[in-house]
């Protein structure tokens, strides 16, 4: 469906979860996420009249607050981490997993993320928009403008740094 044959509120209603993932996980900051996807549909506001135009809802407000996000982040210049284990184990499924298969999993949680933090930047954009919203390559390239085999490229590349540092942090076997 066209952005012009949603309201405004239906776009909130049907989105604002996927950007907040999305602000979220570059982010990392719950209430900074929020900011992001409030400050994301303000800019949605000011541009009704170009609603008509906009071929895929979804990946155009994913890629507004891409940059909103991204720009936060480079305005800060450094990203504190977040290694509140509670703040981790909060998000994950809970059911049948016992408080230290809990922290256990958190834990591994904490340590990905902070794998995918160490990866170079188009690699990590390319792997959060795949990994966290399940973005296909097509509209990952709209959300970054590039090409999709610069995103799958990407996406290999981020994928096999990640998991040459995850063996790395485990030590041989």
């Amino acid at each position: 469906m066209q952005a012009a044959e949603w309201t405004i509120e239906e776009m909130v209603t049907a989105y604002s979860a996927t950007m907040y993932r999305v602000a979220n996980s570059v982010l990392r900051n719950a209430a900074d996420a929020e900011d992001a996807v409030q400050e994301a549909f303000v800019r949605v506001l000011g541009r009704r009249e170009q609603l008509g135009e906009i071929r895929d809802a979804r990946v155009w407000l994913v890629r507004i607050v891409w940059n909103l996000v991204l720009d936060r982040k480079r305005r800060r210049k450094s990203r504190p981490e977040n290694e509140d284990v509670a703040d981790f184990a909060r998000i994950l499924v809970a059911q049948e997993m016992s408080a230290e298969e809990r922290t256990l999993a958190a834990e591994r949680h904490a340590a990905v993320a902070r794998a995918i933090d160490t990866l170079p930047e188009k690699e990590r954009q390319v792997l959060v928009l795949s990994a966290v919203e399940e973005l296909s390559s097509v509209e990952i390239a709209a959300v970054l403008r590039t090409t999709e085999s610069t995103v799958r490229s990407r996406l290999f590349r981020a994928r096999q740094l990640l998991a040459e540092k995850l063996e790395h942090k485990r030590g041989p076997r």
